[in-house]
């Protein structure tokens, strides 16, 4: 019923206890998770774990906060977003969070890896994954430029594990873009998140974990996994005077149209 729509399976701390996540996930019914893909060097992890599950599928992709790592080219990326249940390109995006002393013009190499991921997915037709923190305007421009602009060409995607403001959600749709709500909603200081979550098109919406991190309320401080998923859509549901299961198969048919044809 629920689909956890971005995970990290394949850090240690949740791959070493796959069997009994795999396990909780059958009993909190959670009957999908989607592996993202933050770096070269460990894609061939996701993917295998992905082929190996006929549940779980993967993504293709370097992360934005990624530095000292393989740097993809375009080959690269075009490479890994071919291979089997690979259904999305990402995380990729901006982030400007950790930006310390440097200037925007030393982050010209995390845009240009950005229209790199967008180029790919494009090319595949595949819908991308995107991550921004602390750098939404250059998101949505970028975004823009490369043809992301909502049209019959463009990929679309999803702003993952959101916290952005109502201002960056409605351009995010109006790109023709999905908003991925993770357990980051269930915390205390998370009223402007909810907020967003009340409003917005139940039918533009997908949840996550993210996990390992941002266990939500009442698993806060323990290591994620994609069992805990249905905590969010209960948020959801809270929210919007719906039932639980209402959200997970309204958000899980969300995933399925967000990924077009793709899912086998």
């Amino acid at each position: 019923m629920y689909t956890d729509s971005h995970c990290h399976l394949n850090f240690p701390e949740l791959q070493a206890n796959l069997g009994d996540i795999r396990q909780a996930m059958q009993e909190a019914l959670v009957s999908r998770a989607l592996l993202i893909s933050t770096r070269m060097e460990t894609f061939a992890n996701v993917n295998a774990m992905a082929v190996a599950h006929d549940n779980f599928w993967c993504t293709a992709g370097v992360h934005p906060d990624e530095e000292g790592v393989q740097e993809p080219t375009l080959d690269d990326l075009l490479h890994m977003g071919r291979q089997p249940k690979v259904v999305g390109i990402g995380e990729t995006g901006l982030d400007y969070y950790r930006l310390g002393e440097r200037s925007m013009d030393d982050m010209a190499w995390q845009r240009e890896r950005f229209r790199r991921h967008i180029r790919c997915a494009q090319s595949l037709s595949l819908p991308l994954v995107i991550h921004t923190r602390s750098a939404s305007a250059d998101t949505l421009a970028i975004l823009k430029e490369e043809g992301e602009d909502g049209g019959a060409k463009a990929v679309g995607g999803v702003f993952h594990c959101f916290t952005e403001t109502a201002e960056v959600a409605r351009a995010a749709l109006d790109l023709g873009f999905y908003i991925s709500f993770s357990g980051i909603l269930t915390f205390k200081n998370a009223q402007d998140l909810r907020d967003i979550a009340a409003w917005m098109p139940l039918e533009r919406i997908l949840i996550e974990t993210d996990s390992p991190y941002l266990a939500p309320v009442p698993h806060r401080g323990k290591t994620n996994n994609p069992s805990y998923v249905p905590w969010v859509a209960k948020q959801i549901a809270s929210l919007r005077g719906l039932s639980d299961e209402e959200v997970g198969r309204q958000t899980s048919d969300n995933f399925d149209r967000l990924f077009k044809g793709v899912l086998s």
